[in-house]
């Protein structure tokens, strides 16, 4: 995920005519992505970020592209692909069809985050657990169980699960 890193020191920077402030070449918004500029000339050509023009040779950025490229790095984190998020950047309430395919995304990232936290939760208990050996903890068991069930019984194991012993 694009985090921005902090203010990069030194440079001169022409103001956009936005008033969004002055503009980021190339080479600063890599430094305070993280990102490669390769990478973002790709997203340039995907459609994704956009230069506002030019300071000299490099290319310029609002801003703004800051907060975009945030936004596609969690989109991607989440599983989106780049065409998905291209699409989502330039959807407008009209569009029924994508506003379904978000919820349905939506639902599945629910999911992800019930299982993800039931599993870190089990992870938790496993690293306190006195138990020797850990994987015969009932209450480890039932967690682990947890997931699985959660999973539709793809996880693994017996099948049985220790319902007596779950918190």
């Amino acid at each position: 995920m694009v985090q921005v890193k902090g203010d990069i020191a030194g440079g001169r920077r022409a103001e956009p005519a936005s008033g969004q402030g002055p503009e980021l070449d190339i080479a600063e918004v890599a430094a305070q992505t993280g990102m490669a500029a390769s990478a973002l000339r790709y997203y340039e050509r995907r459609g994704l970020i956009e230069p506002s023009g030019r300071n000299g040779l490099r290319r310029a950025y609002s801003p703004d592209v800051l907060d975009r490229l945030t936004l596609i790095g969690c989109a991607q984190a989440a599983g989106f692909t780049l065409t998905q998020i291209a699409r989502f950047l330039v959807s407008t309430p009209s569009d029924t069809e994508l506003r379904k395919q978000l919820a349905v995304k939506a639902a599945t990232l629910d999911e992800d985050i019930a299982r993800l936290t039931r599993m870190r939760d089990s992870l938790r208990h496993a690293s306190t657990c006195r138990h020797t050996p850990l994987v015969e903890c009932p209450e480890f068991k039932s967690r682990i169980n947890d997931v699985r069930d959660a999973n539709g019984g793809d996880g693994g194991g017996d099948g049985t699960n220790d319902a007596d012993t779950a918190d």
